[in-house]
C-alpha cells in the first residue's frame, strides 16, 4: 500500500521507498546515481519520486559528505558589478566540479553575518567580492581557510587577491579628458570603500604629470547613486563654477551624478563630461551610455575560482596577488571640452582634498 506525505510536509527518502515498494537503501542508491539498483527499479524510484515532488535535502548531502566541495561567495546585493561578476563565478566553477553557496551583503545584512552564513554551510574556500571588513579580520579568516578577496588590495599573504590596477584605471580616465581638453577635472570620490585608496592616487597623480596640480578637487562621495547626487549639489553650490569633467568612483556614483545635473538643467556631456569606473550593466544601458573604466568581470571571476581551487586541491597560492589592467570604454558622457575654463578661482591643492590617504 503506498502513502502519501501529510499536506505542507517534505516528501522524504521513506516516502518515495514506500510508494516505489522498495527499501530506503535501494532509493538512496538512485537519487544519489551510484550503482546497485536495476534500470527497471531505477525508474520506477525516479518516477515515485516525481510523483511525490521529492527533492533531497542539500544540507543532509552535505552533512553526508567528507567534503562540501562549496564554494561560498559573498556579495553586496546592491552593486551591480558583483551580479557580473557572480555570473563568471558560476561558469568557472562548474567545470572544475564545485557548487556556489551565495550569501548576499544588503543594508540590514553586514559581512559578518554573510560570512558567518558561508562558514555555517561548510564552504570549502571563501571569494569576497570587494569586502570591507578589516584586513586584520581577512588574514583571520585567511588562516581557517583559501580566501580570495576580489576587488579589493590586501597585504596579508594568507589571503589571495584578485583586483583590477585601479591607479592606472584612473589615469586612463583623466587622460581621456584631458584629451578631449579638459583641464578643470574633478574626482567624486568612493570614500572607504575597496579601490577608493588607489583611485584617488590615480587621480592626483595624473592630474600632476599633466601639470594640473593646481586644480585638484577631491569631493566626498561613494558607492551609491545617492552619494554622486549630494557630490553634484557640492559642485552645484560652490562658489567656483562647475568643473567641465568629473572622475566618478564607479558607475553607481556617476549615475547619481548624471541624475542630479540633469534636474539642474546641466547638459552632460556639452556642459559636464563624466566618466564611471566599473563598465557594469548599468553603464551599458541606452538612455545612460556611460563612458567609464571597466573591469575585466569574466577573467577577475574566473581567476578567482582557479586560485580558490588551487589552494583546496593542494597546490601552494599562499600570497598571489593578481593585478589585472582596466580599459577605457568610451561612449556618450564625454566630449571635447566646449571652451576654456572661465573660473578666475582655483583652490590650492590640498585645501581641496576633504578626503585623506
Amino acid at each position: 500500500m503506498t502513502t502519501v506525505p501529510e499536506e505542507g510536509r517534505r516528501p522524504t527518502l521513506e516516502d518515495v521507498a514506500a510508494r516505489a515498494g522498495v527499501s530506503r537503501a535501494l532509493v538512496s542508491l538512485v537519487i544519489r546515481g551510484a550503482p546497485g539498483a536495476s534500470e527497471q527499479t531505477r525508474q520506477r524510484v525516479l518516477a515515485s519520486a516525481a510523483e511525490l515532488g521529492y527533492r533531497p535535502d542539500p544540507r543532509a548531502q552535505l552533512l553526508a559528505r567528507r567534503r562540501s566541495r562549496l564554494l561560498g561567495v559573498m556579495f553586496d546585493a546592491r552593486q551591480p558589478f558583483h551580479a557580473d561578476l557572480l555570473e563568471g563565478v558560476y561558469l568557472a566553477a562548474e567545470p572544475a566540479g564545485y557548487d556556489v553557496a551565495l550569501s548576499a551583503v544588503t543594508a540590514s545584512r553586514d559581512e559578518r553575518r554573510a560570512v558567518e552564513s558561508l562558514l555555517d554551510y561548510r564552504c570549502e574556500a571563501l571569494i569576497l567580492l570587494g569586502p570591507q571588513v578589516s584586513e586584520s579580520r581577512l588574514a583571520d579568516l585567511g588562516r581557517q581557510l583559501p580566501v580570495v578577496a576580489v576587488a579589493r588590495h590586501v597585504r596579508d599573504s594568507s589571503v589571495q587577491v584578485v583586483r583590477t590596477a585601479d591607479e592606472d584605471g584612473v589615469r586612463q580616465a583623466v587622460d581621456h579628458l584631458v584629451d578631449l581638453g579638459h583641464r578643470k577635472i574633478v574626482h567624486v570620490d568612493g570614500g572607504r570603500a575597496p579601490g577608493a585608496v588607489e583611485r584617488r592616487r590615480g587621480y592626483r597623480t595624473s592630474m600632476r604629470q599633466h601639470g594640473l596640480a593646481p586644480q585638484l578637487w577631491i569631493v566626498p562621495g561613494g558607492l551609491a547613486e545617492e552619494a554622486g547626487a549630494a557630490a553634484a549639489q557640492i559642485l552645484l553650490n560652490a562658489d567656483d563654477s562647475l568643473p567641465t569633467a568629473i572622475v566618478a568612483f564607479n558607475d553607481r556614483c556617476a549615475v547619481g551624478l548624471l541624475d542630479a545635473f540633469i534636474r539642474a538643467d546641466i547638459a552632460v556631456p556639452a556642459d559636464v563630461s563624466i566618466v564611471g569606473y566599473d563598465d557594469d550593466r548599468l553603464s551599458r544601458l541606452p538612455h545612460i551610455n556611460l563612458t567609464t573604466v571597466g573591469q575585466n568581470a569574466p577573467r577577475m571571476s574566473k581567476l578567482a575560482v582557479d586560485t580558490a581551487v588551487a589552494r583546496l586541491d593542494g597546490n601552494d597560492t599562499d600570497g598571489r596577488k593578481m593585478v589585472i589592467p582596466p580599459y577605457l570604454m568610451v561612449r556618450g558622457t564625454t566630449c571635447r571640452v566646449a571652451a576654456a575654463p572661465t573660473s578666475s578661482r582655483l583652490a590650492p591643492d590640498e585645501q581641496r582634498m576633504t578626503v585623506g590617504n
